[in-house]
């Protein structure tokens, strides 16, 4: 009788160290720092980097991005960024953003396997620029895929682009942006007219001489490039033309990497999903980006 009490216990002891093991398994660890949110997912089988938009956050991040509930449940694990109010990377900035996102994953223990990177907007130009550095200096940090949101990769483009929108004058908010991006660029770059070399060293991809440099070592992985060019409300709230939105840049661009001999890049337009968070619809919006398919392109 002594001994099969003493068996009962021993039994007893082992599922409750079990289930105690189990339970720590399966929890989400969270992170929350000023500059970042880590969210763990156990049995990490990816892991995404998220840049936001210019005047964006994390936070903002996590509201607008849908795709993002439950995912760390589906082994993603998920870091997202306040680094933001950039349109370009100079080298030196590179070289430290490159630097940061190896103190975040080493301090927290996050295996660099896997590892996606995205961005939406002006986040997303940080994306392909930063993937870019990371596989030409064979970084400790080896993106597997970059995807990008409705981003205007082509610098000269959005210049003249805003131009324009100060031209047509059809909304107040894309004056302001206008009036903005005018005086950012020539203040920190100068005019396209009279310094190309410079917007071509800075600029994701540049059309006017179908400058690659700062995409070509993507053409070795996954890329995914979103945009909805939805031309009703373009030419309703903006007075553009297919050849003003970010799309045109996008479409470009991607067929620049078929030609440099990418295999698996992909240029995905969607109809009717451009919705913020709050229902506005606005085709530049995270909500690109739908979920499943994200989830399979991460986990496959």
């Amino acid at each position: 009788m002594r001994q099969l009490l003493k068996k009962i216990v021993g039994l007893a002891v082992i599922t409750v160290l079990l289930l105690g093991c189990k339970t720590k398994h399966t929890a989400i660890k969270v992170v929350q720092e000023p500059e970042y949110e880590l969210q763990i997912a156990p049995n990490q089988k990816a892991v995404l980097i998220l840049f936001p938009c210019f005047p964006c956050d994390k936070a903002n991040t996590r509201t607008e991005a849908k795709f993002l509930e439950g995912i760390e449940k589906q082994g993603v694990t998920t870091l997202l960024l306040s680094y933001n109010r950039k349109l370009f990377l100079t080298d030196a900035e590179q070289t430290q953003q490159a630097a940061s996102l190896n103190r975040i994953l080493d301090k927290n223990r996050v295996e660099k396997e896997h590892i996606y990177i995205g961005g939406f907007s002006s986040g997303g130009n940080v994306s392909v620029v930063l993937s870019n550095y990371l596989l030409e200096t064979n970084n400790a940090i080896q993106p597997k895929g970059l995807f990008v949101v409705d981003s205007p990769l082509d610098l000269e483009q959005l210049y003249k682009n805003a131009q324009t929108n100060l031209k047509i004058n059809k909304s107040e908010e894309a004056v302001e942006e206008a009036k903005f991006i005018i005086e950012l660029f020539e203040s920190g770059i100068g005019k396209p007219e009279e310094n190309i070399e410079k917007y071509k060293q800075l600029s994701p991809y540049l059309m006017s001489c179908e400058s690659t440099s700062n995409i070509k070592n993507l053409k070795s992985i996954k890329t995914r490039f979103y945009c909805e060019p939805d031309l009703d409300w373009q030419t309703k709230n903006r007075g553009r033309k297919y050849e003003d939105l970010n799309a045109y840049h996008l479409d470009k661009a991607y067929h620049s990497l078929l030609k440099l001999g990418a295999k698996q890049a992909e240029f995905i337009v969607t109809t009717h999903r451009g919705l913020r968070a709050n229902g506005e619809k606005n085709p530049h919006s995270w909500s690109l980006v739908e979920k499943e398919s994200l989830l399979r392109w991460l986990l496959e």
